[in-house]
């Protein structure tokens, strides 16, 4: 396992733990933490004994309170446009990760935070968590893909009100918006991120890992383009050993054993 400076990647159980680790400066994203995330994806990526992937960040006040101003205030335009590429790579490499994420949103997510939570397929917040993307009162606006996914994924009325206001919002209103999938104690927050990881771990692993291709690449086709994805991918499984398992396993009512394959 690789040793980083701004973060840690830990796991237990099949279950994987990347932590933003800056509480003084509220784990916020400087280049130095995004490279570190990048790099930490590839070795997630490559390991067997993680089959699902936890984000999150050190200390109760902040999940990631966003993008380090401090290091951004001075770019020229070259620089801003190349920080926002490195951004974007990062989070796509991070959204279409093999294995399932889920963002356990345990303070601040705002700016680059809430893009990095966006960028997970599920998202767990205490009840303490602040969501936002304030970046047009600093004169710029979301970089990390805010105005994409956000939209995507809570409607283009929402996405526009959050991004032209800049609001911060709760994280019970982030869950009338559909932005998180559940609230709960910040006490509760990690047990409860673990219960959903094993809740998806139970599951074929290919067969999940499948799901989550087929739904995030059938967001950008027609439906008829995605329903004929469906079939394809849906076909395919029939020669893997999970779907004999699997199948076996309901027919004589006992619990499948899933081999990845």
């Amino acid at each position: 396992m690789k040793t980083y400076k701004y973060l840690s990647l830990s796991a237990e159980n099949g279950v994987g733990t990347l932590k933003i680790e800056r509480p003084k400066m509220l784990n916020a994203l400087s280049t130095g933490v995004l490279e570190e995330i990048d790099k930490a994806i590839d070795e997630v990526s490559s390991r067997q004994d993680i089959d699902v992937l936890l984000v999150t960040g050190t200390g109760e006040r902040a999940f990631v309170a966003g993008a380090d101003i401090s290091e951004m205030k001075d770019k020229t335009v070259f620089e801003g446009r190349a920080f926002s590429e490195i951004g974007n790579n990062v989070f796509l490499k991070l959204s279409t990760l093999r294995q399932p994420t889920i963002a356990c949103v345990n303070g601040f997510a705002l700016g680059g935070g809430c893009e990095l939570a966006l960028a997970c397929d599920m998202r767990i917040a205490s009840d303490n968590a602040k969501f936002g993307q304030p970046e047009v009162g600093l004169g710029i606006i979301p970089g990390f893909g805010g105005t994409q996914r956000l939209t995507r994924l809570v409607g283009t009325g929402i996405a526009k009100e959050l991004i032209f206001t800049g609001k911060i919002v709760s994280a019970d209103d982030a869950l009338r918006m559909g932005l998180v999938n559940k609230v709960v104690s910040f006490d509760d927050l990690q047990t409860e991120a673990m219960d959903l990881a094993n809740q998806v771990r139970k599951n074929a692993p290919l067969a999940v890992e499948l799901s989550k291709e087929v739904i995030d690449s059938g967001i950008e086709m027609s439906l008829a383009n995605g329903l004929r994805l469906e079939a394809e991918v849906f076909g395919s499984l029939f020669s893997t050993s999970d779907q004999t398992e699997g199948m076996d396993a309901f027919i004589n009512k006992r619990k499948p054993k899933f081999e990845k394959n």
